[in-house]
């Protein structure tokens, strides 16, 4: 047999679906029980499958080098899922629903009347030295007061099993197609799985987006037209784009495919002439929204979308500014957020954070940074930053200076040891670290995905899970253990 539970070491940390002595979480029993009986060959043969069904299916991801330039690769998948007990899942989906609430609040303080910093909960400055403060959107209103209609927040697991935020997307967050692909492999490639186990499905995602943006619709009527703008082919999330457009049944275009009249309403060029557009799902960066109010150069978004979206024309999601919320020294002020406008307490921790802005912290993470990760303000990726015990001591020399130059960009959070999961390495597991983006949206009604994407640092010991950096992905299971 290729898979003994009694031989996989989880070494102290926390691991998802195997507890100490290799005992399986009640959850996990029955899947566990499934592989530990399944042959070399069989575990061969299923992987071969899920690889081919990647490749027939063409789902990629695209990565940036100096040496090749843009490049598409196949999606890296492992076919063992991560499973999280729906108990569990209730809670965690309770403390999404009470953060999002919490930052679009905020949010919409911030471009009106700025109650939280007045009042001492955020530091004033932090806004206004925020690279993502548009002044452009004070005093604009969006339906229903959201801002962050798809946000994606990373939450990762300690080894005493607490499960923290570690970080909120709220720009254009972008996996869900492949939380929706990998369901999509692992139900061809295991069928009889899902036939035995009470998982709780995923599918629904595109109909609840739909929803969501058909809901932000200035115009009254059953079908507004709704597109998905995208900075075109040569980004990196444009499988998602033309993805989530087909799925949701929407015209998945560029700047130059929509127009602002002289009415500042937004229209598409189709074969039959303009046509009027009710919502964009934009998937392009503020600054190259709209050349008359951002970046001038920009030819990836429209003239004169701003005008439009102020005059309660066109809606957008994202709203454009939503991305001061999108920062990671703002991040750390979540919690007293939650409690300053719902009056509640946090029910999913913050991991704890130090601000280098703050003398007293910049100097302890100056002094700590071999314990510490460190991490600028708005990068993304896992790009820019320094895990101290992995790192040299000309690495954190240069990390002190930066920090100095600039310490309202850094923050630094304890090295976490993130919780592990099985995963096939040739033909036996191993563990490896993973995290978790459930993904949230907005607007009429609040949905929470079931689970997320559940990313996996494939390389041994690595805690980096970007895809673009090493990292890949499993299917998450959301169990119902009473079924």
């Amino acid at each position: 047999m290729a898979i003994r539970w009694g031989s996989y070491k989880v070494k102290g940390i926390h691991d998802e679906l195997i507890r100490a002595a290799g005992r399986p979480r009640p959850a996990a029993r029955a899947l566990c029980q499934y592989l530990s009986a399944l042959k070399d060959e069989e575990i061969a043969e299923y992987k071969a499958a899920a690889d081919l069904a990647i490749r027939v299916m063409g789902i990629t991801f695209r990565v940036y080098t100096e040496a090749e330039g843009s490049i598409d690769r196949a999606w890296p998948f492992d076919i063992i899922p991560r499973v999280i007990a729906r108990d569990e899942w209730v809670r965690i989906e309770a403390g999404l629903r009470q953060r999002v609430r919490a930052l679009n609040l905020f949010i919409d303080d911030v471009y009106h009347g700025q109650r939280a910093l007045k009042d001492g909960i955020v530091p004033a400055e932090l806004i206004a030295d925020s690279k993502n403060f548009r002044p452009q959107c004070v005093g604009v209103d969006p339906p229903r007061g959201v801002w962050a209609h798809i946000c994606g927040s990373d939450l990762v697991r300690d080894s005493d099993g607490t499960v923290y935020v570690l970080e909120d997307n709220l720009r254009v967050p972008s996996g869900v197609s492949y939380m929706l692909e990998n369901r999509a492999v692992m139900k061809r490639v295991f069928p009889e799985l899902f036939q035995s186990h009470s998982i709780l499905p995923v599918d629904d995602y595109p109909s609840q987006l739909y929803d969501m943006l058909a809901s932000l619709s200035p115009r009254p009527g059953p079908r507004p037209e709704v597109v998905v703008l995208t900075p075109g082919v040569y980004n990196s999330a444009y499988f998602e784009h033309s993805y989530l457009a087909q799925q949701m049944g929407a015209e998945l275009v560029e700047g130059g495919d929509l127009v602002v009249d002289s009415d500042d309403c937004v229209y598409m060029r189709t074969v039959a002439g303009l046509a009027r557009v009710d919502v964009i799902y934009r998937r392009i960066d503020d600054l190259f929204l709209d050349s008359e109010v951002f970046n001038a150069d920009s030819l990836l978004g429209v003239p004169g979308l701003m005008r439009a979206w102020k005059a309660g024309k066109v809606a957008l999601a994202n709203a454009p500014g939503a991305g001061v919320a999108d920062d990671k020294v703002i991040y750390s002020y979540v919690p007293d957020l939650i409690r300053y406008y719902l009056a509640e307490e946090p029910l999913l921790p913050n991991v704890p954070t130090y601000r280098c802005v703050n003398r007293d912290e910049r100097d302890y993470v100056i002094g700590n940074m071999e314990k510490l990760v460190v991490k600028p303000a708005n990068e993304s990726g896992g790009y820019g930053m320094l895990i101290g015990p992995q790192s040299t001591t000309k690495e954190r020399e240069r990390f002190a200076r930066l920090i100095r130059r600039d310490a309202r960009n850094y923050i630094a959070q304890p090295h976490l040891s993130l919780s592990t999961t099985p995963t096939l390495v040739a033909n036996h597991v191993e563990p490896r670290h993973v995290d978790l983006r459930p993904f949230i949206l907005s607007g009429q009604e609040t949905y929470v995905t079931t689970g997320g994407l559940t990313r996996v640092a494939l390389r041994k010991g690595s805690s980096v899970v970007n895809s673009s950096q090493g990292g890949g992905s499993k299917d998450t299971w959301i169990v119902d253990t009473e079924a």
